[in-house]
């Protein structure tokens, strides 16, 4: 049984400590049966303390590989003239979109994290089984439970991972980042695979001219490792993540879920699928994209100048071009594909990545400057030197 004084007094230490910006909150404390006695436990408790004591260190994390991929089918905006009243010029105009990719009939987003995460291993020179970490971010998951995640671990051959998925909407790809970020910095990952996938077809209201000529399907990831940490190598320099709750009425599913279930009564009004207040969506878009991004260059040091290609959430034209302006960074340096898929949600910064590493646009040892806004209302940044 443990002795209740040496307890106390532990538990003093934990408080007083916790304090300290420095120390770190990783503690362990075990009973061995098979040592008993004030003497073993008065060991284990000053082992703790002389590690709690210690300055806890993040170790550094790269970006050493990205895939991606689009469904076949191609969306444009003549084949909408056919479904809603628009126009080919109106769309360009509004959004600058000019085609989007749909999933094929049986396509899920698990096949479809699959293809992109297979490729992002492929570039990253990495097997299955070194992988400890998946995270999937989507808002069209294969199915509620369980996770997209998990289907995509079977289908790569993880066997040695973990996973499970998060919604952050447009912005799950980089949430997804930071989070894994956190697992291989503090030592309890090595590899993660990190993946955004969505079949957005499958919630768009086809009938909505306002949202269905905005979105498409598609996947992008990326495979993270424990970094060097040299100077001037591959790095997660910093990230960014953030949320406004009372925003949720901007850009929303309503229906599907617990709050609104659909129903034989209630089918046809299309409570699942998307609904969007696109004016106001813009207004904050920029703004919380701008500060995000700021904050990033000057937690980091960086000077706009030093940005060598900025990978803006692939939403629309307008508001691309709006965030760089405020940014102050020249549109020759902002990477965009949205006329090519349209807005694949989380997955759209992730495949323009990959789209910018291969292309050449993004090289070796460039810094590289990703920010993102999606329902939630989320944002997302994050500056990675290549």
């Amino acid at each position: 049984m443990l002795h209740y004084s040496i307890f106390l007094k532990f538990c003093h230490f934990l408080n007083e400590n916790a304090k300290k910006a420095s120390v770190s909150s990783s503690i362990v404390l075990e009973y061995d049966r098979s040592h008993k006695g004030e003497n073993q436990l008065s060991y284990r408790i000053a082992r703790a303390m002389n590690d709690l004591t210690k300055p806890f260190k993040r170790l550094p994390v790269a970006l050493i590989g990205t895939g991606s991929y689009v469904p076949e089918t191609r969306l444009t905006n003549s084949d909408l003239e056919k479904m809603v009243e628009t126009s080919n010029e109106w769309i360009i105009e509004r959004t600058g979109i000019e085609e989007r990719r749909i999933a094929a009939p049986g396509e899920k987003t698990s096949d479809m994290a699959t293809q992109a995460a297979k490729r992002a291993m492929e570039a990253a020179g990495v097997t299955a089984e070194e992988i400890d970490l998946i995270i999937v971010g989507t808002v069209t998951p294969d199915t509620f439970t369980p996770s997209t995640a998990c289907y995509v671990q079977a289908n790569i051959g993880a066997v040695n991972a973990a996973a499970f998925d998060i919604s952050a909407a447009c912005s799950s790809f980089l949430f997804a980042l930071k989070t894994a970020v956190q697992y291989i910095g503090c030592g309890q990952a090595r590899t993660a695979l990190i993946i955004s996938s969505e079949k957005l077809s499958h919630i768009v209201n086809w009938e909505d001219r306002s949202t269905c000529v905005l979105f498409g399907d598609g996947a992008g990831a990326a495979v993270l490792r424990t970094g060097t940490g040299i100077e001037g190598d591959s790095a997660i320099l910093a990230s960014d993540i953030g949320s406004d709750g009372t925003l949720t009425d901007l850009l929303l599913v309503p229906g599907g879920g617990s709050a609104i279930p659909t129903t034989e009564e209630n089918i046809h009004e299309k409570l699942y699928t998307l609904a969007m207040r696109g004016n106001e969506v813009f207004r904050y878009a920029v703004a919380h994209m701008k500060d995000s991004a700021l904050s990033l260059i000057e937690r980091t040091g960086i000077k706009p100048e030093e940005v060598n290609v900025v990978i803006p959430h692939q939403a629309n034209l307008r508001i691309i071009n709006a965030v760089a302006q405020r940014l102050g960074i020249p549109v020759e340096r902002v990477f965009i594909n949205l006329q090519k898929y349209g807005n694949t949600s989380g997955a759209a910064c992730a495949i323009a990545l990959d789209e910018a590493i291969r292309s050449g646009k993004a090289k070796k040892g460039d810094i590289v400057l990703m920010v993102t806004f999606g329902a939630g209302l989320t944002w997302s940044s994050a500056a990675i030197r290549l």
